[in-house]
């Protein structure tokens, strides 16, 4: 029977036992989850976790569980772990210093990198170039700093000025 098969079909024999292994076997299944388990629907358990995250996080920081377990605490333990802000995304997280607030000359590293485009690395390459070749004599002396470019440059250089 099955060398007839075979031969119709192009499988070897062994080939159409495995199908016909693998069709019995889903149908099986196919009527235990239908006909004799009754639906396809799984159940899920909820959980609320919160509690159990604010008992760890208060017994963490030294406090009592019992301190820990208040709902008075609940909200800003979760607001601490989760870090979240009262502000939408996407908005900027420096605040930014006035126009033409800052010396290049006389900046230090901490007050260049309260400029929004100046972070530790770009603060520090500007600082290095600063020592390295003397004063600053024009703004646009930054477009030879590593790592600024047209783009960088046009976006906090309104926040500088040089004396």
């Amino acid at each position: 029977m099955f060398k007839k098969l075979a031969v119709k079909i192009g499988f070897t024999e062994t080939e159409i036992k495995v199908l016909l292994f693998l069709l019995v076997i889903f149908l099986a299944g196919f009527t235990y989850i239908k006909f004799i388990r009754g639906g396809t629907e799984a159940t899920y358990k909820e959980f609320d976790y919160s509690k159990e995250e604010s008992t760890l996080l208060k017994s963490e920081q030294g406090d009592s569980l019992e301190e820990a377990s208040t709902s008075e605490n609940k909200d800003s333990v979760k607001k601490q772990v989760l870090e979240l802000k009262d502000k939408p995304y996407g908005t900027a997280t420096k605040k930014e210093p006035p126009e033409r607030s800052i010396n290049l000359n006389t900046a230090s590293r901490e007050e260049l990198m309260k400029i929004s485009g100046i972070g530790e690395k770009t603060a520090g390459n500007i600082f290095s170039y600063r020592e390295k070749n003397g004063n600053f004599k024009s703004l646009n002396e930054l477009m030879n700093v590593k790592g600024i470019g047209d783009s960088k440059f046009s976006k906090f250089k309104k926040y500088l000025y040089i004396k």
